[in-house]
């Protein structure tokens, strides 16, 4: 077991010494750990060849599909609204609201990059904000660090809670119980995170003062309607109450605190300002009809699928590509509706695309490469060699590093879904063994696996390329590692301690 164990982690020690210590280019980096992958699975862990170059083609076809393709159209939208000039619009509105860029942090990458998380995920909720706050002067990988660390814990409940719900579905618990228990566990660390996100905007803790109060209630504003929603109504919509609700909060309290730029307050009218948020309002729209919560047009929508065999081992499932429920492409059609609402011809729109897909090479290679890398650790036990390991290890405390079993999952797979797939039913066994609380536990994996989306190299190359910094991912891992660690430590010992005194564990 100790063996296997050594051999799984050779592909993540890679990762972290290339990118971390060498600060080799993210796509060599991902390309060479790919091929250190394929090579320890046939030879040490016995998956066929064919069934390892399969595994790999699978995972190539999900970077594409839905990844790349929803990084591709939450970049156009972006770039969309800065060619017709919407993005000045913008900018304008929120300078009216204040001229603080910690506030302005807390408002972009925490609330509406929370939003974001919540309708859209696959890292809409780090490209857009990212963009927003460079163009508002912010350091471009410092902009990164910040909306790499705001988007974790709306993660739990991303993309209309389909982690937590897919964590449900694998363990076979009820996903009220389940999703009530995650807010309460997640709720310490959306307290803590917008101070840490005020605290690295000026890369100070002086960077606090004057700000403490709406930033402790840009936290509770989140984490509270989380609570209720997920008490009362269930999964699905927690992240989107709850982002809305600090949206709100933060805003109207900046107002009070009266620190605008006086020029902006009455520059736009009504018309101006639907038609410079048009692509935004539409992929909310729209994103919101095609879920689970409308299930006439989901169920619809969803019709328009198509499956297909790739991975040639056992128990292998078909590769799905969802052409009109997918994010991407929700995004997309609203993207081309407020760019044409915002002026811009469609062939200047079919420009902007090229132009996007073309500046995205290196993320693609990179994505494509990390995406194959985790499903071939997944389909030769390597990930599940790894959990195994860490939780006999542990043997009776297994629960105070159950969370860090979630955060290895989102580090190699750069999803919370899958590492909820990966681990859920293991966390699940562990638990029963102990004969401790399954939801408290298997809410662990979850809460965990929010502070390996921080640090997971697909998620640092949507970072790097939504930037404009392709090749300072190594620095971006640099700087957010330290964060992540200190996340888990206080996540980890947390849930440990609150387990052990309100006797889940």
């Amino acid at each position: 077991m100790w063996i296997e164990f050594i051999f799984a982690l050779i592909p993540i020690i890679w990762l972290i010494i290339s990118l971390g210590v060498i600060k080799m280019p993210a796509f060599k980096a991902c390309i060479a750990g790919l091929v250190i992958t394929i090579f320890l699975a046939i030879i040490y862990f016995k998956l066929p060849a064919v069934d390892t170059f399969t595994g790999a083609l699978e995972g190539i076809a999900m970077g594409l599909w839905p990844i790349i393709y929803v990084i591709i159209a939450a970049l156009f939208t972006y770039n969309i609204s800065t060619e017709s000039g919407a993005m000045k619009v913008i900018q304008g509105l929120l300078s009216s609201i204040t001229t603080d860029m910690r506030v302005l942090v807390l408002i972009i990458a925490w609330g509406f990059g929370g939003f974001l998380e919540a309708i859209a995920g696959f890292g809409t909720a780090v490209a857009i904000p990212a963009g927003i706050l460079i163009a508002f002067g912010l350091d471009p990988i410092r902009a990164s660090v910040i909306c790499l660390i705001a988007n974790t814990t709306p993660t739990a409940f991303g993309a209309i809670g389909l982690p937590v719900i897919t964590l449900a579905d694998v363990t076979r618990l009820n996903s009220l119980n389940l999703s009530y228990v995650v807010t309460l566990q997640l709720a310490v660390l959306i307290a803590i995170i917008p101070f840490l996100l005020v605290v690295l905007t000026k890369n100070s803790l002086k960077a606090l003062k004057g700000v403490v109060w709406i930033t402790l209630m840009s936290g509770l504003s989140f984490a509270l309607p989380q609570i209720l929603v997920a008490k009362f109504i269930g999964p699905e919509l927690p992240a989107i109450v709850g982002s809305i609700t600090c949206l709100i909060v933060t805003i109207v309290m900046a107002k009070m605190m009266g620190d605008s730029d006086s020029s902006q307050k009455h520059e736009y009218n009504l018309s101006e300002i639907l038609r410079a948020t048009s692509p935004f309002i539409l992929v909310f729209v729209f994103v919101l009809l095609a879920s689970s919560l409308v299930k006439p047009i989901n169920e619809f929508l969803s019709s328009f699928t198509t499956h297909f065999q790739i991975y040639t081992g056992k128990n292998a499932a078909p590769f799905s590509i969802n052409w009109l429920s997918s994010p991407g492409t929700l995004i997309l059609l609203a993207s081309f509706i407020g760019g044409a609402i915002q002026g811009l011809s469609f062939k200047r729109m079919i420009t902007i695309l090229a132009t996007t897909i073309k500046n995205l090479w290196k993320t693609i290679i990179t994505v494509c490469s990390i995406v194959a890398l985790a499903k071939v650790m997944g389909y030769a036990g390597m990930t599940q060699a790894l959990a195994v390991a860490l939780a006999t290890m542990m043997g009776p405390v297994y629960p105070l590093i159950a969370p860090l079993i979630g955060a290895l999952g989102t580090f190699i797979t750069g999803s919370d879904t899958s590492a909820n797939v990966l681990f859920g039913n293991l966390q699940l066994s562990a638990a029963k063994s102990l004969g401790v609380s399954a939801n408290w536990v298997v809410g662990s994996n979850m809460v965990g696996a929010t502070a390996g989306k921080m640090i997971s190299p697909q998620s640092i190359a949507v970072a790097a390329a939504a930037t404009q910094q392709e090749g300072t991912e190594g620095e971006i891992l640099k700087q957010v590692l330290k964060w992540c660690g200190l996340y888990l430590v206080i996540t980890c010992l947390f849930l440990y301690l609150v387990g052990k005194v309100t006797g889940q564990l």
